[in-house]
C-alpha cells in the first residue's frame, strides 16, 4: 500500500476539529480560538490545542516533528502547575480514504498515518479563570492566597539555575536594549522622549545596582519558572492551578519569581485589581521567607511593563489579523504608560 500523504492544509485539519461529531466523546458544540500560534478547540469537557505550522524568532513549528517535539515539552512542563489539567497527547490521522479521525496517541510515533499533534487538557471552568474573576468582582484575597502558596512551593522546589551573575545582568540590558529599539521603530504615536526616559532608568538601575541582581543569582533565586505569568493561566480551583507555560523556551522561563509575580501584578493592575499581585506576592514571601527590597520589585515592574510594549507592537510587524493595528498600538501605549508610572520609584532607588 503506497505511504499516506500527510501534506494537507490547516485550514482542512481546523474544520474537521470544528466539527462535534470529530470527537471521542459526546460533543454538543466545539468553540474554536484561534492564538497566535495555535488553535484551541473547547468542547464540553476538553481543550484540545493545535500548534500552527509557523515560524517566529526562535520558534519553528513548521515540521510535524518539530510540533510533535513541542506538544510533548506541553504537556510535561505544565503538568509541574496543573498536574490533573494536561491529559495526554491526541493525534489526528488520515486513513487511506482520505477521512480524517481524531485518536490516543499511537505507540509507534513513526506511523504514517498521522497528520497532527495535539494536547488534550481538561477543561476548566471560565468563571474561575483569574481574569474572568477578575472583571466580574467574584475573586477575593482568599482566593488569590492559595495561588501565591502553590507559586511558593513551585519556585522553592526548583532547581537554581548554574549562571553567572554577569550574565543575568546582560539578560536584562539586552531585554531592555531589544524593547527600546523596537518602540522606537513603531514610531506615533509613542512618545520617544517617554520610551529613553524609561530605558534610561532601567539601565542606570542595572549599572548602580547591580550588586542587587547579583544577589538574587548567587542565593539561588533564578529558576525555571513559568514564564508568562498571566490572570488567565490561573484557575481559582481548589486547588488553584496554573496552565500555558512558554514550553517553546527556556531562555524565557529562566528568571527571578519576583520579576515573574511582578508581571501577574502588571496584569491584574490592568485589569482593576491592583490588590491582587499584592496578595498573591504576601502568600509567596510566607511561604519562601523571599522579601526583596521593594526597589527590586519596581524595577522587574518597569521592565515587564516596557517588554510588554515590545511584544504589542510586534504583533504590527507579524501582520496578526486578530485586531486592528490600532489596537495593538493601544495596548502598547497603556503598557508604556504603566512603565512611566515607575520611573520616580526606580530614579529614587538609583540616585
Amino acid at each position: 500500500m503506497p505511504a499516506l500523504s500527510t501534506d494537507i492544509g490547516i485550514e482542512a485539519k481546523v474544520a474537521h476539529l470544528q466539527t462535534p461529531e470529530s470527537y471521542p466523546e459526546p460533543v454538543e458544540r466545539v468553540e474554536a480560538i484561534e492564538t497566535h500560534m495555535a488553535w484551541v478547540f473547547l468542547t464540553n469537557r476538553h481543550a484540545y490545542k493545535m500548534k500552527k505550522p509557523v515560524r517566529l524568532g526562535g520558534m519553528d513549528f513548521r515540521t510535524l516533528t518539530a510540533r510533535r517535539r513541542a506538544c510533548r515539552s506541553e504537556l510535561v512542563l505544565n503538568r509541574r502547575l496543573a498536574p490533573d489539567v494536561y491529559l495526554g497527547l491526541r493525534t489526528l490521522r488520515i486513513d487511506p480514504a482520505g477521512h480524517l479521525a481524531l485518536g490516543p496517541e499511537p505507540p509507534d510515533a513513526h506511523e504514517g498515518d498521522v497528520v497532527e499533534w495535539l494536547v488534550q487538557m481538561r477543561r476548566l471552568p471560565d468563571e474561575r479563570l483569574l481574569d474572568v474573576a477578575l472583571d466580574r468582582g467574584t475573586a477575593t484575597p482568599a482566593d488569590l492566597r492559595p495561588v501565591g502558596a502553590l507559586l511558593a512551593r513551585f519556585y522553592r522546589n526548583a532547581a537554581p539555575v548554574r549562571l553567572r551573575t554577569a550574565t543575568y545582568r546582560r539578560w536584562l540590558r539586552e531585554d531592555v536594549y531589544r524593547n527600546r529599539m523596537a518602540l522606537i521603530r513603531a514610531g506615533h504615536p509613542l512618545s520617544r522622549h517617554r520610551i529613553e526616559a524609561v530605558a534610561d532608568a532601567l539601565s542606570a538601575a542595572l549599572r548602580r545596582r547591580a550588586g542587587q541582581f547579583d544577589a538574587r543569582v548567587q542565593e539561588g533565586h533564578v529558576v525555571d519558572g513559568h514564564g508568562d505569568l498571566r490572570p488567565e493561566h490561573v484557575c481559582l480551583e481548589s486547588p488553584p492551578v496554573i496552565i500555558d507555560c512558554l514550553e517553546f523556551s527556556r531562555a524565557l522561563r529562566l528568571l527571578d519569581p519576583v520579576d515573574e509575580l511582578a508581571f501577574l501584578a502588571l496584569e491584574c493592575e490592568r485589569l482593576g485589581a491592583p490588590w491582587a499581585g499584592q496578595v498573591v506576592l504576601d502568600a509567596y514571601q510566607a511561604g519562601t521567607e523571599d522579601a526583596p527590597p521593594e526597589a527590586l520589585r519596581t524595577f522587574y515592574a518597569c521592565r515587564n511593563a516596557y517588554q510588554r510594549a515590545r511584544l504589542a507592537v510586534r504583533h504590527l510587524t507579524t501582520h496578526d489579523t486578530r485586531a486592528e493595528p490600532a489596537v495593538w498600538m493601544a495596548q502598547a501605549q497603556d503598557y508604556l504608560d504603566h512603565a512611566v508610572r515607575q520611573l520616580p520609584a526606580l530614579r529614587a532607588w538609583v540616585d
